[in-house]
């Protein structure tokens, strides 16, 4: 496959970070399996640098926030927050979806990520809450984990179709 293949296949693997995906392509073959892939697509992350890293974190959309009201979550986006409910929040769930985001972006600079794929909107407000008591560094690294989560979920979910 060629890297202009791989990145048309790939480069939403990770949230509008297509770099990802560029960087991958020449460290696969045809041959890899999703968990090759997945390794080693989360490797490029790992060893990218800390700016481009924050970048990657702060491509994510808020959970229930602006973006999934404007309809402008990319397609996987979309998929994963409907899976989890986000798109049939109560008023209440919304407000605290909404305080949460807030009062995450304030404190960490960038936003609350979680793969949140089958989970239930109760445990997501339950993490969120939870991981507000991290610090920076604790939390950027949490950040990332749940990146790779959600980049081993979507290479799945391709494999399936």
């Amino acid at each position: 496959m060629s890297e202009q293949d791989f990145v048309s296949r790939y480069g939403g693997i990770y949230e509008h970070s297509a770099w990802v995906a560029e960087e991958a392509a020449s460290l696969v073959d045809d041959t890899a399996d999703i968990e090759t892939l997945a390794m080693v697509m989360a490797d490029c992350v790992d060893n990218a640098s800390s700016e481009r890293q924050l970048a990657l974190i702060r491509a994510h959309p808020d959970l229930a926030g602006k973006a999934s009201i404007a309809g402008t979550l990319t397609a996987d986006s979309t998929t994963e927050q409907a899976s989890a409910g986000l798109d049939q929040c109560s008023p209440v769930e919304f407000a605290r979806f909404q305080a949460l985001n807030s009062g995450y972006w304030e404190k960490f600079g960038f936003p609350f990520v979680m793969a949140v794929r089958g989970s239930m909107r109760a445990d997501i407000l339950s993490a969120f809450e939870a991981r507000l008591q991290n610090d920076y560094d604790e939390e950027f690294e949490m950040a990332l984990a749940e990146i790779h989560k959600i980049a081993r979920l979507r290479l799945a979910a391709m494999e399936a179709d």
